[in-house]
């Protein structure tokens, strides 16, 4: 196993997204969107008896299809207030549920049939080292499978809508929806990956009928809404500008109560 040594600051960094993930509510908000999860592990044809890392699991959207196959399923997260809450969900299903970083996963090489991660991995800074680790701990022959928010879909746009309002990134961190476009996964994983199969989807969202009721729940459970907003709490202007352009921008996708946030899918066999 390939043992990468953090420095203080990639310690601070880790540790500023735990608490960012920790915050509000993550469950709820993956909750709008479990078909993803199934959808993933019906693109792999994950079957009984494989053995399945989800990486960056949160409570397990994928992971929870996945053992219900029958496979043996790992769940890994950076925060692990996610997979408690996974792992108090669905004790039944036999999911190990393991704290670990994308960037430095703490398993052997060659030791996963399946690795999946779903609009998770993206948010890890340093893309690079995630794809090495995913490539490491697949077996030849193996397949990795991911599904990451787009640049130009509405969750990438809503990023757009709140960095200039947000913290600002770490030095060296890179944007999380960079990992929806098909060019930079291919840049990423090169002639270590064969078999690339991309495909643009979207997934049905109905839980908003206007802008400002989608605005609120965001506020309220998903945590770089979350902190975003605390970096501007004390410049009401400010607030007031950021609530009337995420307005804006959900209200342009709602149509009839329904919104479609586009996704870019990766099935990748490991050379």
């Amino acid at each position: 196993m390939t043992t990468i040594h953090s420095t203080p600051s990639d310690t601070e960094i880790k540790a500023r997204h735990r608490r960012l993930w920790a915050s509000g509510d993550y469950p709820a908000v993956a909750d709008l969107i479990a078909p993803l999860g199934r959808r993933l592990v019906d693109a792999l044809d994950i079957r009984a008896g494989q053995k399945v890392l989800d990486v960056a699991a949160g409570a397990g959207n994928v992971a929870v299809p996945a053992a219900r196959t029958g496979a043996h399923v790992v769940a890994s997260d950076l925060t692990p207030e996610l997979l408690e809450t996974g792992e108090t969900r669905h004790r039944d299903l036999g999911i190990t549920w393991r704290t670990a970083d994308a960037e430095d996963l703490p398993f052997d090489d060659d030791d996963f049939d399946v690795a999946t991660s779903c609009v998770g991995v993206m948010f890890a800074p340093h893309h690079g080292r995630c794809a090495d680790e995913l490539v490491r701990v697949v077996r030849p022959g193996g397949r990795i499978g991911l599904i990451n928010w787009t640049p130009t879909g509405f969750i990438g746009e809503l990023f757009r809508v709140m960095k200039p309002y947000a913290p600002p990134p770490p030095p060296g961190a890179q944007p999380g929806p960079l990992w929806g476009d098909a060019d930079h996964v291919r840049s990423l994983f090169g002639d270590r990956v064969t078999g690339h199969e991309f495909d643009i989807t979207t997934v049905a969202v109905t839980a908003f009928d206007t802008g400002t009721a989608f605005r609120e729940f965001f506020k309220k459970h998903y945590g770089p809404t979350i902190v975003t907003y605390g970096t501007i709490a004390d410049d009401p202007a400010r607030v007031a500008e950021l609530d009337a352009a995420i307005d804006e921008l959900a209200d342009h996708y709602i149509a009839g109560g329904r919104m479609e946030w586009e996704d870019l899918q990766a099935i990748l066999t490991v050379a």
